[in-house]
């Protein structure tokens, strides 16, 4: 028997071509779905517009995401199907964005730039890594990868997952632990539990000069809360990601005292494309031996 699978772009073709049992077909967003799709079982969603492909998907069973956030597709998702996202493909190079934004943050790399840019000699001392109290809220797989590329920094790393286990608190200790904490890192999926979490009174507990790094979703944040702390200079923060987003060129963000922003991009780096399809062909490997996924959404995501 043999697994027809819907797939975004060449590298995917490539990817799945030394499969057995797998049949890649090739489709393009915003065009008419090739002849073979109504036999596919299992779809590789490409980017936007995807999600009204599925009435034309009869024998769909599986959706394979090239990305951990799964949080768009719960919603739409028809009954049957399966979902799996691509945890562990990301989480290396998200990891490097938290160290890299906590280094240019502690060690003032903007201002630096800002005086290279005007040709001024301005030395001056700053903070670092050493010794700050880190909270990682997310235990999975990118809160793993980023407590082992900050220990080497001598930074103190403590673990918050959705349910405490050995090693990892759980989130409803976070009111006793975020007084004590340098920096907080989001690193959690977008559901209704952790949608708005990190709101005025979560701020308002982290001690004065802490900084925030959301590497989750923006609406983990409450916008407005993150913006008066901002404001009135007692946090700091890092974001990879806002509400709303892409953020508004007249947003109150962009201009606010102490927050660094990237456009979405903690993930995207050289490779990363390799190691997405290279996760996604071990978990349709394991679908079409007739095993459940490793990456499969379960329940409330």
């Amino acid at each position: 028997m043999t697994v027809t699978v819907l797939v975004p772009d060449d590298d995917g073709v490539v990817a799945l071509s030394e499969v057995e049992g797998v049949r890649p077909v090739r489709y393009r967003v915003g065009e008419p779905l090739p002849e073979q799709a109504r036999d596919a079982e299992v779809l590789i969603p490409g980017g936007g517009g995807v999600q009204a492909l599925l009435g034309e998907l009869p024998k769909l069973r599986l959706i394979q995401l090239l990305s951990a956030g799964a949080e768009q597709w719960i919603d739409v998702l028809p009954d049957g199907v399966l979902l799996s996202t691509c945890r562990g493909a990301h989480g290396g190079a998200t990891a490097e964005w938290v160290v890299a934004v906590l280094l240019s943050l502690y060690r003032d790399l903007g201002a630096f730039a800002d005086g290279q840019r005007a040709r001024e000699w301005a030395p001056h001392v700053t903070d670092g890594l050493q010794g700050k109290r880190v909270l990682i809220v997310g235990a999975g797989d990118v809160g793993r990868q980023a407590r082992r590329k900050l220990e080497p920094f001598d930074a103190r790393v403590t673990m918050v997952g959705l349910s405490a286990r050995p090693g990892v608190h759980g989130v409803g200790e976070l009111p006793e632990l975020l007084g004590d904490c340098d920096v907080v890192v989001l690193l959690v999926p977008l559901t209704s539990r952790t949608r708005g979490m990190v709101d005025a009174t979560f701020l308002a507990a982290m001690p004065d000069g802490a900084v925030l790094v959301n590497a989750a979703r923006g609406a983990v944040v409450d916008t407005d809360a993150l913006l008066a702390e901002l404001s009135s200079g007692r946090l700091r923060a890092a974001l990879d990601v806002t509400e709303p987003e892409p953020l508004p060129a007249g947003h109150p963000l962009w201009s606010a005292p102490g927050v660094l922003i990237t456009p979405h991009v903690a993930g995207s780096v050289q490779g990363s494309r390799r190691r997405s399809y290279a996760v996604a062909v071990a978990e349709i490997e394991r679908y079409v031996k007739g095993e459940l996924p490793d990456n499969l959404v379960h329940g409330e995501y």
